[in-house]
């Protein structure tokens, strides 16, 4: 199993993570729950009009964090924006619930990111860790 498999696996058992980014110096974190591993990459998305959006293009560097059956994962690194029309249409079209957190009336669109430079650790409260780079 890949270390981006790995992650993906993770927040597909824990169902909704949360994504954290800064807003100046305040930390913000937000529920999500759309990820999509495809060749070797992790893909999340976002509207252009979100907060999470305007935060991480004035500051790419983000976490991920998921907990778990006790467990939790903690997932960082730099945002890239990824701009391939078609697979944003294709997930669109295969998960239409991810529409509705898109105001298209304001122009906004479903944008497709994925991180670089990224670090994970997989453990839990007990002590037990894995730490990898992605």
């Amino acid at each position: 199993m890949t270390n981006a498999e790995k992650i993906n696996a993770f927040l597909d058992k824990a169902g909704v993570w949360f994504f954290l980014t800064t807003n100046g110096e305040r930390p913000k974190g937000r529920p999500f729950s759309f990820h999509l591993l495809k060749d070797g990459i992790l893909y999340f998305g976002t509207g252009t009009e979100k907060s999470t959006y305007k935060e991480f293009t004035a500051n790419p560097q983000v976490e991920v964090l998921a907990v778990s059956e006790g467990q939790f994962l903690r997932y960082d690194g730099t945002v890239v924006l990824d701009d391939d029309a078609a697979l944003a249409a294709d997930i669109l079209a295969e998960d239409p619930a991810i529409a509705t957190f898109i105001n298209a009336d304001a122009g906004s669109q479903f944008q497709l990111f994925h991180l670089e430079n990224g670090h994970a650790v997989l453990g839990s409260m007990k002590g037990h860790t894995e730490e990898f780079d992605v």
